[in-house]
């Protein structure tokens, strides 16, 4: 179980927190380590902060201490990949309790499965001249269980088929282009639950990202919140000024609270940094008022901690 939040210094309900909840280490398809990036977060003014490595919660004691030691307050997170409409849909899990073995059950059978999509990607790439992809690939894996698209592109980067991993993704791997490979993840409901039954809150991540029509938009968000969720990430390392705005009004219509989170992944490739994004839009309930209970505060003195060992490449 974790620690207790202490009573003495309750969360800020104010929008303007520069709270970032969404970011990934290299326990998952990021190229920094936890304690990277808590140095980069606090480094950068963000007062609370998330790790939220996909389907995966082994990164959390190292993410907690590192924030702790760094006066960071710190909320646990993840982010579960689950198939909703035929699309992939992504559930961040705030607060919760990372000991809890329902949810950590529930990741790692998410996470199977994705050692056999990467070598039929890694197959499909070899057929249009691209050989080696799925070693090459392992080679920026931290995390084996968890080997991405994400991990594919920056090795076509690396070995100049693109020049960067936006023309990977235009070029290769997503439906219809080569290295593209289907998988069936999690169901929401029980994404929902697992989060919600270790005492988090669920939250639909970057909705803008999502191919769905308004009506299939809408049963997404209807049958999330029929399972328990509550909130919606609003701004977004994805998200035009256009989509806060849609977004925000969204999470008011549907009485959802509001979160806010860079998406960050790697210095080289990330549209926005670690504690970089405008505040939430007035007139919201953030999802951090929601979880001030949950909340692991800070050391009231900083410490030091020593540097983390560089990212193996």
């Amino acid at each position: 179980m974790n620690s207790p939040a202490r009573a003495t210094r309750p969360p800020s309900p104010a929008p303007g927190l520069n709270a970032d909840l969404h970011c990934h280490s290299t326990v998952s398809d990021g190229t920094l380590s936890p304690e990277q990036l808590a140095a980069r977060a606090q480094g950068n003014g963000v007062q609370l902060w998330s790790l939220t490595d996909h389907d995966e919660i082994g990164g959390q004691p190292r993410a907690r201490a590192a924030a702790n030691a760094l006066g960071l307050d710190y909320l646990t997170g993840t982010e579960i990949s689950v198939t909703f409409a035929g699309e992939t849909v992504h559930i961040v899990g705030l607060g919760f309790d990372a000991d809890d073995a329902q949810l950590a059950a529930g990741l790692t059978a998410t996470r199977g499965g994705r050692e056999q999509r990467a070598r039929e990607m890694a197959a499909d790439l070899a057929r249009v001249g691209i050989p080696g992809a799925y070693e090459g690939a392992l080679k920026y894996v931290g995390n084996p269980e968890l080997i991405s698209r994400t991990h594919f592109a920056r090795f076509l980067v690396e070995t100049r088929v693109c020049g960067d991993t936006g023309e990977v993704f235009r070029r290769f791997l997503t439906e219809g282009r080569p290295g593209f490979v289907p998988h069936r993840w999690a169901r929401l409901g029980d994404a929902v639950r697992w989060i919600t039954e270790a005492g988090g809150t669920a939250v639909v991540a970057h909705p803008g990202r999502y191919r769905f029509s308004p009506t299939e938009e809408y049963a997404l968000f209807t049958e999330f919140q029929a399972h328990g969720g509550e909130g919606v990430e609003v701004v977004t390392g994805s998200h035009s000024v256009a989509e806060y705005a849609k977004y925000a009004d969204l999470a008011r219509e549907l009485g959802l609270v509001a979160s806010r989170g860079s998406d960050f992944h790697s210095p080289g490739e990330s549209r926005i940094d670690l504690g970089g994004l405008p505040p939430l839009p007035a007139g919201l309930t953030p999802v951090w008022e929601r979880l001030g209970g949950r909340i692991q505060r800070a050391m009231a003195e900083p410490v030091p901690i020593p540097p983390a060992a560089p990212v193996p490449r």
